[in-house]
């Protein structure tokens, strides 16, 4: 069952007299408890999609319902409480807030969720509970995302939208990561949608996405991925 659908979604950006057209009558079912990778070359479109689907922006046509439920409509207000209780962020440079420590860092989220789960569990989650009380300048950069994804997870969100998580780190740390956003597919049934230029990512989706001048050129389904240890890096 599809959890969100687009439907002819376009998003033209205007500055005077040019128009730039970022998405061109995009359609795309994404099913709950998946792991979805969209790939494709800079200025295809992919995070004006992320943005979209996350309530950081609206279309200028076309609509996304998510749960059954047409966000396009939404007021601005309405768009902050979906993003609060449906959605959750992981970016490729982390967001921690430097003079919080990691259990700060991820106990945050009970102020804007009303489905907060334990931070220290999650904590624990991420194999940080020795880290409660280290700072971010204090950790690795595998670590710090390590706690973006802990606080992520807190949030309790059904979709979660990762934009480049791995763009930072080097392989090894990535191949933990990944298996963290693996984990919270399968085991927390999450939406999970990875934007990114790695193509080795996309062997571990349940499908795979390709953007291209605004347009979806392919979207595939994937009956056996990868797991994180099994792809080639």
């Amino acid at each position: 069952m599809s959890l969100v659908e687009l439907r002819d979604i376009s998003r033209v950006y205007t500055s005077g007299d040019h128009a730039l057209k970022a998405l061109d009558g995009v359609n795309l079912n994404l099913e709950e408890g998946k792991l979805i990778v969209v790939l494709g070359p800079s200025g295809a479109g992919k995070s004006t999609l992320l943005n979209l689907l996350g309530g950081l922006d609206s279309p200028t046509s076309g609509s996304i319902t998510v749960d059954g439920v047409d966000i396009s409509r939404y007021t601005s207000d309405e768009l902050a409480h979906y993003r609060a209780a449906t959605v959750g962020f992981v970016f490729q440079f982390y967001n921690l807030i430097p003079t919080l420590t990691v259990y700060e860092n991820v106990a945050l989220v009970k102020q804007i969720s009303e489905n907060a789960l334990s931070a220290r569990e999650m904590i624990a989650r991420v194999g940080l509970a020795d880290h409660m009380d280290q700072f971010p300048a204090q950790l690795s950069g595998g670590e710090q995302q390590r706690v973006s994804i802990a606080r992520a997870l807190a949030k309790n969100p059904r979709i979660l939208l990762c934009d480049e998580p791995t763009g930072a780190l080097d392989s090894e740390t990535g191949v933990m990561v990944l298996k963290l956003l693996l984990s919270m597919a399968r085991d927390f049934g999450k939406t999970i949608i990875i934007v990114t230029h790695n193509q080795n990512i996309a062997k571990m989706a349940d499908m795979v996405v390709r953007v291209k001048n605004g347009r979806i050129v392919s979207c595939e389904e994937q009956a056996n991925p990868l797991s994180a240890e099994e792809v080639d890096w």
